[in-house]
This record gives structure tokens, C-alpha cells and sequence, in this order.
């Protein structure tokens, strides 16, 4: 087990999904795009809906980015991790709004699966992460991402208590 290593993506993970929730809080509804631009899928329905903004995916690969030499990495790995964690994110939107779940709802599982995996399985290399050091990672992920979304609804970082 590499536990200092999957304790830096873990925290690259974290700053990548935290960093759309703080620019909202800051930037209020200025640069709200939303990725989709409306756009409807075959089926109808939006192809990741409007809560998925440029404004956030800019956010988490900046911050990610330049976070990263905090923590002993190279810019580049924030930057991957950021963008796979970002991608994740997107592909658990799309797939929920194909499964009729309204934008911002709780899907367990598919909310944190993809987001955390992804970037992990991106700097697998780089962080030299065994799958059970990814297996763990995500079982971490899981659990914290939990908590840590009820504890900042609580102090109202975040709309919804998920």
C-alpha cells in the first residue's frame, strides 16, 4: 500500500470536487455556462443539466492544478486528476439524467464512483497506485464524501445535505 500516495490524490480529489461548490459560493451566478449549453440528449432529456457549468470545471482545474506542488506533486498530476475527477463528474450527470434523476438529486455510489475513480485511475502511474491502493481509495472517498457533504450543508457551503 502506498498510503501517503493515495492520501495526496485523495486530497487532489477532494480540491477538484470542492472547487465548483466554492467559485459558486464567491462568483455568485456571475460566469454561469453551463456545459451542456441546454442542449437535449436523443431521449429529450439535458445532456448533463445546468448545475454542470464551465465556471466549475475551470475552477476545479485551477485550483487543483495549482494546489498540487502544496502537496509535494507536479502541476501536471493536479491537472489530470482535476480534469478525470471533472470528466467522472459529467458521466455521473449524464447517466442520471438518462435514469430521469432531476439535476443535484442523490444517486449513491454514482455520485462518488466516477469521480473518484477516474482521476485515480489517470495518476495511477504517476502516484504508483496498485489496485488496492484504488480500492481502498474509493471506499475512502465514498465514506468521506458522505460525511463531508452533511458537515458543509450544515455550515451552508452546500444547497443539499448530499
Amino acid at each position: 500500500m502506498h498510503l501517503i500516495q493515495l492520501t495526496k490524490i485523495l486530497a487532489l480529489v477532494a480540491l477538484a470536487n470542492g472547487a465548483p461548490l466554492a467559485a459558486r459560493k464567491l462568483l455568485g451566478a456571475r460566469f454561469v455556462l453551463p456545459i451542456d449549453g441546454g442542449r437535449k440528449f436523443l431521449d429529450g432529456r439535458p445532456l448533463f443539466g445546468p448545475s454542470k457549468t464551465v465556471r466549475g470545471v475551470v475552477a476545479a482545474i485551477v485550483i487543483t492544478t495549482f494546489c498540487a506542488p502544496l502537496i509535494g506533486l507536479e502541476m501536471s498530476v493536479g491537472a489530470i486528476a482535476a480534469a478525470a475527477a471533472m470528466a467522472g463528474d459529467l458521466l455521473s450527470s449524464f447517466l442520471k439524467r438518462r435514469l430521469n434523476f432531476p439535476p443535484s438529486s442523490q444517486a449513491i455510489g454514482l455520485d462518488q464512483l466516477p469521480e473518484s475513480l477516474f482521476p485515480m485511475l489517470a495518476c495511477r502511474d504517476a502516484l504508483s497506485l496498485t489496485p488496492a491502493d484504488i480500492i481502498l481509495g474509493l471506499a475512502i472517498f465514498f465514506a468521506g464524501e458522505l460525511i463531508l457533504s452533511r458537515i458543509l450543508y450544515s455550515v451552508h457551503l452546500r444547497d443539499t445535505p448530499y
